[in-house]
């Protein structure tokens, strides 16, 4: 019999009431009740035994584990103790740490029926979780640490959570947000944009002068975040190599500040961590502009997304913490995480019409391999309709999705199931990178969208067809040139439209 935590009683409460009609032996003597914290769910029954964490005890409907830190129990059953306190000690980024998890965790006391008690703290910040009957059941505490110092508290069991813009590999983690890592100058910086195959020689030391980049004939200043910061192990993870900074500050906010002063100075920060200074626009090297939109982040369009991980230990954590980790994939939690001012991974959707730049892009490259007839059929099947930031990513030159993908289509199967695009066609339409001939990009993006749907099919029966086209190297995101742009033009969007406005096949 499993374990039932208190996601697992309420889950377990529907087959509770089907219990009731079915023929049952004589119950045990009743000497203990464990009600849970809600108060929704009574089990009654014998103490069969208590090791201090999860009660054992038999009921009219067999022997139950009880995660004890969900539950109260009354009866002369009831071993002597006090209720444990969960202790959730979350180390790491101190700007995502201290601005998103305060907001989460009045998001969750809110859908929980649980109130928050400030509690003094030396940095960062300690909350205590109060539930509804005013008994005291977690204290939540954050404090800024570096990844190494974080990782070392996470293996000791000095920690149950630690938040990072960069988590090794093999490591337990669940994506809290997202943001992008962006090029900051001082609003008076005339250089226009940045490509970037510069942008790299630039933090790398390969370029020194504002010449190179189309700006003055003046020294380049590089401004960076000290090595032993989250966002500064990932954005050095992305490079290759260190960033040859001149000047390193101790958080964003300064980093920011520093740069806005100065007008021959740049550097790269999250978008959420900007400030005054100005971003400096964002192209690949054959000049397609890379903007960091909501959708573009959500859908990896913007090669420099920031996923913002929760970092979890090889270890059972307590009770509230399984919750908190749960309550993060919730409609509440992400707009929680919204308000903080960074991505949410809710779906989002616009319309073909709303971005001019990828019909350009198409337009751009119609020739001999992508003829304007191939770009008109694909406005023609997109006309009203609008695509999900929902994107699958293919390894080069086969049909297997990236594990991010993956993740992706998990997350697709569970809003199918619920009914969350109920009256609209889905779309399943492939592109391909421009890498070999493009009749066999084409097959080959059709087939990547027939994958997808083929998944789909299987998960969800009931599932209406799914509309699959494929169109090659028809519309791309980024220059064919460089790994990353290949990587972001081999993809299968997801389109939806209301079934009435959907064509004959």
């Amino acid at each position: 019999m499993g374990r039932l935590s208190r996601t697992g009683f309420r889950g377990w409460s529907g087959a509770l009431s089907a219990a009731l009609f079915l023929a049952a032996a004589p119950a045990p003597a009743q000497d203990i009740t464990l009600t849970s914290r809600s108060g929704a769910i009574v089990l009654d029954g014998t103490l069969l035994g208590f090791d201090g964490e999860f009660y054992r005890i038999a009921t009219r409907f067999g022997p139950l584990t009880v995660d004890s830190a969900g539950v109260t129990c009354t009866g002369p059953g009831c071993p002597d103790l006090i209720a444990p306190l969960a202790e959730i000690r979350i180390l790491g980024a101190t700007e995502a740490g201290e601005s998103l998890l305060p907001r989460l965790l009045r998001a969750q006391a809110a859908a929980r029926g649980y109130t928050l008690r400030p509690l003094a703290a030396d940095a960062g910040f300690a909350t205590e979780i109060l539930d509804a009957h005013g008994t005291a059941v977690a204290r939540v505490s954050f404090s800024p640490a570096s990844p190494a110092a974080a990782a070392e508290a996470l293996g000791a069991g000095a920690a149950e959570l630690v938040i990072a813009a960069h988590a090794d590999p093999g490591m337990t983690t669940r994506v809290l947000a997202l943001d992008a890592l962006v090029p900051i100058v001082a609003a008076d910086n005339p250089v226009p944009r940045v490509s970037t195959p510069d942008l790299a020689r630039a933090l790398s030391g390969e370029i020194s002068n504002w010449k190179e980049l189309g700006g003055p004939d003046m020294p380049l200043v590089l401004h960076a975040l000290a090595r032993d910061i989250s966002l500064e192990a990932a954005l050095e993870a992305r490079l290759g190599r260190p960033i040859a900074a001149e000047i390193t500050h101790p958080d964003l906010a300064s980093l920011a500040a520093a740069v806005a002063r100065d007008p021959y100075a740049l550097a790269i920060t999250g978008q959420t961590a900007r400030g005054a200074a100005r971003v400096l626009p964002l192209t690949d090297s054959c000049g397609f502009p890379l903007v960091p939109s909501p959708l573009a982040v959500k859908s990896e369009d913007y090669p420099l997304a920031l996923p913002v991980f929760l970092v979890s230990p090889p270890r059972r954590l307590p009770l509230f913490a399984r919750e908190f980790l749960e309550f993060l994939s919730s409609a509440p939690a992400q707009a929680a995480v919204a308000e903080a001012g960074f991505v949410d991974r809710r779906p989002s959707q616009v319309p073909l019409a709303s971005d001019g730049q990828r019909l350009m892009n198409a337009i751009r490259i119609a020739g001999e391999e992508v003829p304007l007839d191939e770009v008109k059929r694909l406005t023609d099947l997109m006309a009203g309709a609008d695509r999900l930031s929902i994107t699958f990513r293919f390894e080069e030159g086969t049909d297997s999705l990236e594990p991010q993908s993956r993740e992706s289509l998990s997350e697709l199967i569970k809003l199918l199931e619920i009914g969350r695009f109920r009256g609209q066609q889905l779309m399943l339409v492939g592109f391909s990178d421009g890498r070999g001939p493009a009749r066999g990009n084409l097959d080959l993006s059709r087939e990547r969208a027939e994958a997808v749907a083929a998944a789909l099919r299987e998960a969800v029966p009931e599932l209406g067809p799914p509309l699959v086209e494929g169109f090659g190297e028809a519309l791309p995101l980024a220059c064919d040139t460089t790994v990353a742009g290949r990587r972001m033009n081999r993809r299968v969007e997801l389109w939806l439209r209301p079934l009435t406005d959907s064509p004959a096949p």
